[in-house]
């Protein structure tokens, strides 16, 4: 059985950094695209960003490109996105997301993904 764990979420200030994890079972990280999602309350599910495992390349939504760093321990099964100079619009639920897929035009879209963790939590207080 897959599972998909993400952990690191809080309550932080404008400004702040927050790093959050995603750790896999049942799956190997390293030969899956991996998505990082947002949703705010009332809003769709947006892309934050992904890494491609076929490329390597890594990718941004524009309104965290510079701030957000994703990163992949293959060893520990396990992706991060680093969260750096916070801001409240970035407040919503983050979730991690697996699938064997690649390229710029699949990775963007949730529906794309076969497997998806539960969600933590980031709050930015102004």
């Amino acid at each position: 059985q897959v599972q998909l764990v993400e952990s690191g979420g809080g309550l932080v200030q404008v400004g702040d950094s927050l790093r959050l994890a995603c750790a896999a079972s049942g799956l190997t990280l390293r030969w899956n695209t991996i998505g990082w999602f947002r949703q705010a309350p009332g809003k769709e599910r947006e892309f934050v960003g992904a890494s491609d495992w076929s490329s390597g390349s890594l990718d941004y939504a524009d309104s965290v490109k510079g701030r957000f760093t994703i990163s992949r321990d293959n060893a520990n099964n396990t992706v991060y996105v680093q969260m750096n100079s916070l801001k409240p619009e970035d407040t919503a639920v983050y979730y991690c997301a697996a699938a064997r897929i690649n390229g710029r035009e699949f990775y963007r879209v949730p529906n794309n993904y076969a497997y998806w963790g539960q969600g933590t939590q980031v709050t930015v207080s102004s």
